[in-house]
């Protein structure tokens, strides 16, 4: 029951976030390690007057969920890495169409079928830059079972207020490890619809600049009639090839959510004031890191912890300000290297970056990282 204290698996707590943030429509394909959440909304959303939909495949299932979201409905799905290759392109028709949605990736150890049940975060570049094209896109990492509450909540936030296509990342490990929690009275949250139009039909522009950035949305069905394509468009969303058209239409899509920043962009950091070392981590392997860091403490070392809850748009300048105050940044993440290329982007050359990677299908370890911060430069790096 909300407001209590409970004890919650992950992919649950991420279900029924999405029903207290108002989702009332899911389509999927069952695929570890994020079935649960299929298996919970199945059962949730007739009574509340929603729509479950199992499909045929995940292509089909984004293309649903697309179109439930243009019908008015906050909209979800979820999968794991298998299927999120799937949802590409449809993904790039949500980022450039401007229709909310939020996709959850629970990841586990790849290419391919990998490691069907085992944990994995190879999935930070594909997040990012999965579809073809320019386009900007939120990736919320939750390390906790209540942060996947709070950020599912968050991501659908966040989709219906900036218009866009939203990806909740978490691994494994997260996905099904079960925590106390407390959760909030669902009646008590603080909800986001997307910005409807006012005026009448008649002069209704589905992608007309605003000042915000993010062009009111009318519901199809409710007498405002306009066109969504996937080629380029204009405010009216017809396609154009017009030069300045096309380049105004892609700017607005960057510019509304770096206008947003400081809404979208989360972190945390421990122990960065006075440390020689920080340790970059998110997911599962961001605790492993503060155990660590625990453990190094202990025994005088300065050691700190930088975690992202935002890993898209990356929380580059606020890394960039700690990095120049440390001695090193070790990164350590469950792959083999994805992460670690944006941080020495950020960092810039401060500090040297060296990688703490794991990408064998088991969880990064706290003793993983004490290893490596005990390790000279980049040897023996990549396990």
């Amino acid at each position: 029951m909300a407001g209590r204290v409970e004890l919650v698996q992950g992919n649950q707590g991420c279900a029924r976030a999405a029903l207290d943030a108002g989702c009332r429509f899911y389509a999927g394909y069952p695929i570890t390690p994020s079935s649960e959440i299929a298996e919970v909304l199945a059962a949730a959303l007739p009574g509340l007057g929603g729509v479950f939909l199992q499909m045929e495949d995940e292509i089909a299932s984004m293309g649903a969920v697309l179109g439930a979201s243009l019908a008015g409905c906050k909209a979800m799905t979820a999968s794991s890495g298998p299927g999120f290759s799937l949802m590409q392109e449809h993904i790039g028709y949500a980022a450039f169409t401007e229709i909310p949605c939020v996709i959850v990736n629970v990841m586990r150890g790849g290419p391919s079928t990998g490691l069907p049940t085992s944990p994995a975060q190879g999935d930070v570049m594909q997040a990012r830059w999965g579809t073809h094209g320019d386009h900007p896109i939120i990736v919320l990492v939750p390390a906790s079972v209540a942060e996947v509450y709070g950020l599912t909540v968050q991501a659908f936030t966040l989709a219906e207020r900036y218009r866009t296509p939203v990806v909740l990342l978490y691994d494994e490990v997260i996905g099904h490890v079960r925590e106390r929690v407390t959760l909030p009275d669902a009646a008590a949250l603080p909800l986001v619809a997307r910005p409807r139009p006012a005026g009448p039909p008649a002069g209704y522009r589905p992608y007309a600049a605003t000042q915000t950035g993010v062009p009111p949305m009318a519901d199809f069905g409710s007498g405002y009639r306009f066109h969504v394509t996937g080629l380029a468009h204009d405010e009216r969303g017809y396609p154009t090839q017009d030069a300045a058209v096309v380049a105004r239409l892609h700017a607005r899509l960057h510019a509304k959510l770096e206008r947003g920043r400081d809404d979208i962009v989360s972190w945390e950091a421990a122990g960065v004031d006075d440390a020689e070392t920080v340790v970059v981590a998110f997911g599962i392997a961001a605790r492993a890191a503060r155990q660590a860091m625990t453990l190094a403490r202990a025994r005088g070392e300065r050691v700190g912890v930088f975690r992202p809850r935002t890993l898209w748009p990356f929380p580059d300048r606020e890394l960039k300000d700690i990095a120049g105050r440390a001695r090193r940044i070790v990164v350590a993440e469950m792959n083999m290297g994805q992460m670690l290329l944006e941080v020495e982007r950020c960092v810039a050359g401060q500090a040297p970056v060296v990688p703490c990677l794991r990408a064998d299908g088991l969880p990064l370890t706290p003793e993983d990282v004490l290893a490596r911060l005990e390790a000279p430069a980049r040897a023996g790096a990549i396990r």
